[in-house]
């Protein structure tokens, strides 16, 4: 992958995700979602996750945002994920409305051989 690997942390500043846009990996490498031009981010089925913020982090509002699923791109490979990360920017409270997706919800961004709305293999 040719293009820059951004760390995109969590509230407590770990880095728990990288994009490669538009490709978002966890920090093992594994390919966990897919962000849209809008920053809206979807899980690699196609499922609304939530927000990318500018911090840079992910979230969403505590209630129900339903939106229609996407279909993904195409699977990427592996990312190498970078031996160092740049530390995080001092990050600003969530309102009561909103959580962070990485830190309360990560089954929402799971990779592509694990989550609860997988189908069923028959």
């Amino acid at each position: 992958m040719t293009n820059t690997i951004i760390p995109v942390y969590t509230s407590r500043g770990d880095a728990d995700a990288f994009l490669v846009y538009p490709y978002l990996f966890n920090h093992t490498g594994e390919w966990i979602g897919f962000i849209t031009p809008q920053k809206e981010v979807y899980s690699v089925l196609g499922y609304y996750a939530g927000t990318l913020t500018d911090g840079p982090r992910i979230i969403r509002k505590r209630s129900i945002e339903e939106k229609p699923r996407l279909n993904p791109p195409q699977a990427p490979g592996r990312l190498r994920v970078p031996p160092t990360i740049p530390l995080a920017k001092l990050m600003s409270d969530l309102s009561l409305e909103n959580i962070d997706v990485l830190l309360n919800e990560p089954e929402r961004l799971h990779t592509m051989d694990a989550g609860e709305l997988r189908p069923d293999m028959d």
